[in-house]
């Protein structure tokens, strides 16, 4: 009665009611008879079918169940107007092979709840799916009871991938499926584990040498499912001491950086000697390690002389710069702009002189001293609107420190355009040359 008052106004009202069919929970969690246990059962359905025409019974423990019971009660609760059937597997006991065998009715809507305690609830829902079953209950991240339940993005992504097997698809927008995993983590405080299927931070990542020069060449022969697909940005390339040349020559030049290969050699040596140290080589060690061992010279276009900030919780961040475009004595540029915060401001107010099409990617600050006039390290990475060099170089990355912070942020901002500005000039002027021109 309390459900059937909730559901008023709802455009598809269903009642979901039921009980449990195995021998543990009939005689130990009821303390009844089978008998017993199906006549409630019957009854339940009857009197939910006098407040909507939609009624769901769950059978539950159906794993561990009497087939034969439980096919008695199915047939009982169908006669007696259930709409859909709910065979669950509570305690996560049955393998595919078994659970799919459950499936067998054709007079309703089968459904299928499955948990996870062997490990098995995606394999036994997928299972139930190829035998009939046409609603799955699953959750993000596959969060539940004890192991969990069912995990929605790996379902989901089951079928979409193997059509070919399951022959039927999902009305779900895949692409989703990972910013809803993110946001499921964050308010639940339950991390993903990193090799998690599909949503994983890992899921997409490779630091196998072999496994990085073969998806690097074509993506499918590492990757059956598209990154983009299910939202995430790309696929990841994870330099350690596994990793071998052509991995590390694709990081550099994500990062802008196109090293001949003399060169190159000379930081894929320091590269090993820092991965045998260290777990995981990070986008900082390879800057450091380009500066120490080649030099990288890039020629400044722009200089930010002034930058000044006003913002507090009752006004609109606003920042005004200064620029003086280098190499035009008397060339200088004054603007101002507003955005949601001091250092949006300040990018906003760049972006209205420098005018180079670019989106910020990633934006990291850290102390380097200690104390509240701490020196602040600011890093960040930009890629370009438009591919530069064929679409080699994209991103770029700038840092700066001080102690105003949201002056090292304005100088990192400034360094990475300035690196981008000098990339492009540098394609352009190699595009122009004369046919046969060697490029020194």
């Amino acid at each position: 009665e309390s459900a059937a008052e909730a559901l008023k106004g709802a455009a598809r009202p269903r009642i979901h009611t039921g009980l449990g069919v195995s021998d543990v929970h009939v005689l130990q969690k009821l303390r009844t008879t089978h008998e017993r246990a199906l006549e409630m059962g019957v009854e339940a359905v009857r009197y939910a079918r006098r407040f909507v025409d939609d009624v769901q019974y769950y059978t539950e423990d159906a794993g561990r169940s009497n087939p034969e019971y439980l096919y008695r009660v199915l047939e009982a609760v169908i006669a007696a107007g259930a709409t859909v059937i709910n065979i669950p597997d509570t305690t996560g006991y049955t393998s595919p092979e078994e659970f799919g065998a459950l499936i067998r009715v054709d007079k309703a809507v089968i459904a299928v709840h499955c948990h996870n305690d062997l490990g098995m609830a995606t394999a036994n829902t997928l299972a139930a799916v190829r035998n009939g079953a046409r609603q799955v209950e699953v959750t993000v991240n596959g969060i539940g009871e004890r192991a969990g339940n069912a995990s929605l993005e790996e379902v989901v992504m089951a079928i979409k991938t193997r059509r070919d097997l399951f022959g039927i698809d999902v009305a779900i927008d895949a692409a989703r499926l990972y910013p809803i995993s993110r946001l499921v983590s964050n308010l639940t405080g339950i991390p993903v584990q990193p090799n998690k299927a599909i949503i994983g931070s890992n899921a997409f990542a490779h630091s196998s040498g072999i496994h990085q020069d073969g998806v690097l060449k074509e993506r499918t022969t590492y990757e059956i499912i598209n990154p983009r697909d299910v939202g995430v940005p790309d696929s990841a390339i994870i330099l350690s001491a596994r990793s071998g040349r052509h991995g590390l020559r694709h990081r550099l030049e994500e990062l802008g950086y196109t090293l001949d290969d003399e060169k190159f050699e000379k930081v894929y040596r320091r590269f090993l000697e820092v991965a045998d140290k260290k777990k995981t080589v990070e986008t900082r060690d390879l800057e450091a390690i380009v500066s120490d061992e080649v030099e990288v010279y890039f020629k400044e276009s722009y200089h930010l002389d002034h930058v000044q900030v006003s913002c507090g919780d009752h006004s609109i961040p606003t920042a005004t710069v200064q620029i003086t475009r280098v190499g035009t004595p008397g060339t200088v540029f004054c603007d101002a702009d507003h955005g949601t915060g001091p250092v949006d401001a300040v990018y906003r107010a760049i972006n209205r002189v420098i005018g180079e099409p670019n989106e910020l990617i990633e934006f990291s600050i850290e102390a380097i001293t200690e104390g509240v006039d701490a020196v602040g390290r600011v890093t960040i990475r930009i890629r370009a609107h438009e591919p530069i060099n064929g679409g080699v170089r994209t991103i770029f990355s700038g840092h700066a420190a001080d102690n105003d912070i949201i002056v090292a942020c304005a100088r990192a901002y400034m360094f990475a355009l300035n690196k981008l500005i000098a990339a492009r000039t540098d394609a352009k002027h190699v595009r122009e040359q004369p046919t046969g021109a060697a490029r020194v």
